[in-house]
């Protein structure tokens, strides 16, 4: 039967960001649900297919891959059904059936703004997460220090970086602002950047500690953090539900709403000496989320505004993505899809979004993303409601938009986020939460078509 009317709507919200138009060509639907087969994607290399961090861990030998069977006993935080092993799904008259031939591992697809999960397949399963664990990692660090900051890189800020990791091109030597640092985090699924910004942040082993203190403030109770890049580690475990509450939590933040939707960027290169003066080079970063940037069969996805993918030989390629399509926001993630084929991991969640746009006001929930417990125990706004890093903001209204088609250090793409043909959104940045267990993403709102 038809999913009951919502009874908690949104607040009013507070601080706006425009994102600039791109006329995007519709990714086409492709058609339930294969069991996963056991072999792992290959790893990831930064100048290969998208990928967070390598293959081994950083004592140099791989940990065990994980079982190709979900376990019997899952958490059910969310929902029981949400514990449930295999699809889940509230079939109905005018409900969409899921897509065919999936082999993820685990997916979810959930309501961001009312937390609703659509539809899941071995949500709560514990898998290796890659480096879609930045996601907390940036959830976590990222208000502490202002966009500005500057940081002279030394050789112990990199000692840990793992063998093989995917890196920015940060030098020893060279000084960065934390927004270099983070456009290296989002973009090219730097460790070494990761590295730099925990060292900042008195060291790895103090960062561990707060992600996973902060991961059991969102109720992510699935995951352990071993390595703050997400780089393979013993013991170190994630679930496709608790990447989706990582990104939840993230998007209300503005600068991780503006890293996570760059495109491309200007990246500090070497100093050098010409003709007396002392030059700094720079060169590209492009983003490795695919729906954003496309890649060669596969299209930009319409819509899309990150987040962020990951890809080792434990945990395959994983990816957790937010995308708007007639004022539905909705979040899908993908851990470990079996298939062989370049980008399947984006193919798949095309696949999932698609059917979510269509199942969305139809379809009733089969659980719902829990709010953080704080936001529990108080409605009360938080201190820092516009997510702007260093403590910023003040949840006042702001004229400065956080994305245009030019980063800051560089050239487009930030304006791509939440594109939609012949018009433009704006994002609101919520000052406070909805109570009755909901968490709302900043709302979304779509102005008149320009002419």
């Amino acid at each position: 039967m038809p999913a009951p009317k919502k009874t908690a709507r949104r607040s009013l919200l507070v601080t706006s960001v425009a994102l600039s138009s791109l006329a995007l060509t519709a990714v086409p639907a492709l058609p339930a649900v294969a069991a996963p087969k056991p072999s792992p994607s290959p790893s990831g290399s930064p100048s290969g297919s998208p990928s967070g961090s390598p293959s081994p861990n950083p004592s140099g030998s791989p940990s065990a891959s994980p079982s190709a069977t979900p376990p019997a006993t899952m958490s059910s935080v969310g929902g029981a059904r949400l514990g449930q092993a295999g699809p889940q799904v509230n079939l109905a008259s005018g409900v969409p059936v899921l897509p065919k031939d999936l082999s993820a591992r685990s997916w979810i697809v959930a309501d961001a703004e009312s937390g609703d999960v659509l539809a899941a397949n071995n949500a709560h399963w514990r898998l290796p997460p890659a480096s879609t664990l930045k996601m907390l990692f940036a959830d976590t660090v990222l208000p502490k220090f202002p966009k500005t900051e500057k940081h002279k890189v030394v050789p112990s800020d990199l000692v840990g970086v793992g063998a093989g990791s995917s890196m920015v091109g940060i030098k020893e030597g060279e000084t960065y602002t934390v927004h270099d640092l983070w456009l290296g985090v989002f973009l090219r699924s730097g460790n070494d950047a990761v590295h730099v910004l925990s060292t900042m942040n008195d060291g790895v082993d103090t960062t561990v500690r707060e992600m996973n203190a902060h991961a059991e403030e969102l109720q992510a109770l699935d995951t352990h953090v071993v390595s703050p890049d997400g780089y393979d580690a013993p013991g170190q475990v994630s679930s496709a539900y608790d990447l989706t509450l990582f990104a939840r939590s993230g998007l209300q933040k503005k600068d991780f709403r503006e890293y996570s939707s760059t495109v491309t960027a200007k990246f500090p290169g070497k100093t050098t000496k010409k003709k007396g003066k002392t030059v700094r080079g720079t060169f590209e970063i492009q983003n490795t989320n695919r729906l954003l940037t496309g890649a060669s069969g596969l299209s930009v996805y319409p819509g899309i505004a990150g987040v962020k993918n990951g890809n080792t030989t434990n945990a395959g390629a994983t990816f957790t993505g937010v995308a708007e399509r007639g004022g539905k926001v909705l979040l899908v993630t993908i851990m470990n899809p079996a298939k062989d084929e370049p980008n399947e991991v984006y193919k798949e969640t095309a696949k999932l979004f698609d059917w979510g746009f269509k199942a969305a006001g139809k379809v009733e929930p089969v659980g719902e993303l829990v709010p953080p417990k704080s936001a529990m125990q108080s409605a009360q706004p938080g201190s820092n409601a516009s997510g702007e890093a260093g403590g910023a903001g003040s949840g006042g209204a702001s004229s400065k938009p956080v994305a245009s088609s030019t980063a800051q250090t560089g050239s487009g793409g930030m304006g791509i986020a939440f594109a939609i043909t012949g018009g433009v959104l704006v994002l609101l940045a919520g000052a406070a939460f909805l109570v009755n267990r909901r968490w709302p993403l900043p709302d979304l709102v779509r102005r008149r078509p320009r002419p």
